[in-house]
């Protein structure tokens, strides 16, 4: 197994990833605490935040990412240009927009932005405003390891040039069904990926979500695919 270190992540539910890095600074990736159902009540609330990832646009991945970048005011927080161009609006500060294929650094880490197949939109009042495309993260740190997490997205081929480009060990991928891959799915892009963990995120959070770990591992099985499954129930660290 890989030896470089990784960071600790705690799992908040739904699709939120807290990662402890070994600097001890702190990713929040797809910030959605507060509302969140399947998020414990005392990991709402953190002693620091200094980044935060947001793959797409919808309340489920950025719904407190406004409150939270006010309070713990990170470094950066990174995602497309549209939705960076709305949070700036917002008063939220050191927003870095970005778009597939680019990459930058932050707290020593390459950030990857690559393609979702999925929609993204904001909710302000009762309007619903264009997020730009649906993202993943690719992320690397300074001793190489590398993790995908894909936010919500369909299955689609290219996620072999993820591999091909990135190479990452571990992958968060949804497999909820419904409005992402279903667990058959997920295993296919386990494939693609040729990921040597994986752990799956939004599901179980609400009754549309039928996909669980469970059907995934036999998927997995039944496609012959040697990849590791860690299930995390909310709260749980990895």
């Amino acid at each position: 197994m890989f030896q470089s270190p990784r960071p600790q992540f705690t799992y908040l539910g739904h699709s939120t990833i807290r990662c402890d890095l070994p600097s001890g600074e702190v990713v929040l990736i797809d910030p959605w605490v507060d509302q969140n159902p399947s998020c414990p009540d005392h990991l709402k609330t953190f002693d620091r935040i200094d980044a935060m990832l947001i793959t797409h646009g919808h309340g489920d991945h950025m719904g407190d990412v406004v409150s939270l970048a006010q309070k713990y005011k990170p470094k950066t927080v990174i995602a497309t240009y549209e939705i960076c161009h709305w949070l700036s609006s917002k008063g939220v500060e050191n927003c870095s927009g970005m778009n597939p294929g680019g990459s930058q650094h932050a707290l020593g880490l390459r950030v990857s932005q690559v393609q979702a197949v999925h929609t993204s939109s904001i909710e302000d009042g009762d309007r619903m405003i264009y997020g730009g495309l649906a993202t993943g993260f690719v992320v690397r740190l300074p001793g190489g390891y590398t993790f995908y997490h894909a936010g919500d997205t369909a299955l689609f081929s290219d996620m072999q040039l993820i591999a091909d480009l990135y190479r990452p060990i571990l992958a968060f991928l949804p497999i909820g069904d419904h409005f992402t891959m279903d667990p058959h799915q997920a295993a296919i892009a386990c494939k693609f990926l040729e990921v040597r963990q994986v752990i799956p995120i939004h599901w179980g959070t609400f009754p549309a979500l039928t996909g669980t770990p469970q059907d995934f591992e036999q998927s997995l099985e039944n496609l012959g695919v040697n990849c590791e499954v860690i299930t995390l129930q909310p709260g749980e660290v990895f």
